[in-house]
């Protein structure tokens, strides 16, 4: 065999390895983004209205804990939060949740029009003690948590949750030091001057199991 053909017979096995080594890594991109698609929140959970909403919700976010997420299918991230709250206002119902600017969902929460509350039973307590204390700037927090991902009508949630609210972004604003009366609060929580950021959101959608 003459160089000729030595030098087509490489070219050839050099190509066969690319394409098989580019096939098997857009294979895993697609099956990350169906990993998150296949989970449909309609296969695993009922909708229902506000009016059947029965909670006490001191408990169900200051005592059992929720994850606040936002993001897409293909981008996402959510953090463990004890402070919020549910209720009316300007009309609608509504859920108001308060985020530091470090932490990395805010970056998602100010990027999307949704985000979305998710709700647990106890056994998952572990799992939002990761989300709570570390960052999706660091972990993988899918991965450490063994929490599954899946679609929304408008945002991400998790197919383990009891319960997920689905809220429209209507209003945000930092909180000040000057407007409180109990300047204590100030002192004990914002010694960095780190205010959160109040987020009102309009409840458009909830899932129970």
């Amino acid at each position: 065999m003459n160089k000729s053909n030595n030098l087509d017979l490489r070219n050839m096995k050099i190509a066969l390895t690319f394409t098989f080594v580019t096939t098997v890594l857009l294979s895993a991109c697609v099956q990350r983004d169906n990993n998150v698609k296949d989970h449909n929140i309609e296969k695993t959970m009922k909708k229902i209205e506000w009016q059947s909403l029965y909670i006490n919700p001191i408990e169900l976010i200051g005592e059992d804990w929720m994850l606040i997420t936002a993001g897409t299918d293909s981008s996402f991230n959510m953090m463990t939060a004890s402070w919020g709250t549910i209720g009316h206002l300007w009309g609608k119902p509504v859920a108001i949740v308060f985020i530091r600017p470090q932490r990395y969902t805010f970056e998602f929460v100010e990027r999307e029009p949704h985000f979305t509350l998710s709700f647990f039973d106890e056994k998952y307590r572990e799992a939002l003690n990761i989300c709570g204390s570390k960052s999706g700037r660091d972990i993988d927090k899918v991965k450490a948590t063994g929490l599954t991902p899946m679609v929304t009508e408008n945002s991400i949630a998790f197919r383990e949750a009891n319960m997920i609210i689905e809220c429209r972004k209507i209003y945000g604003q930092f909180l000040q030091g000057e407007n409180f009366n109990d300047t204590t609060i100030v002192k004990k929580n914002y010694a960095k001057g780190d205010f959160h950021k109040m987020y009102v959101g309009e409840i458009v959608n909830i899932w129970r199991k």
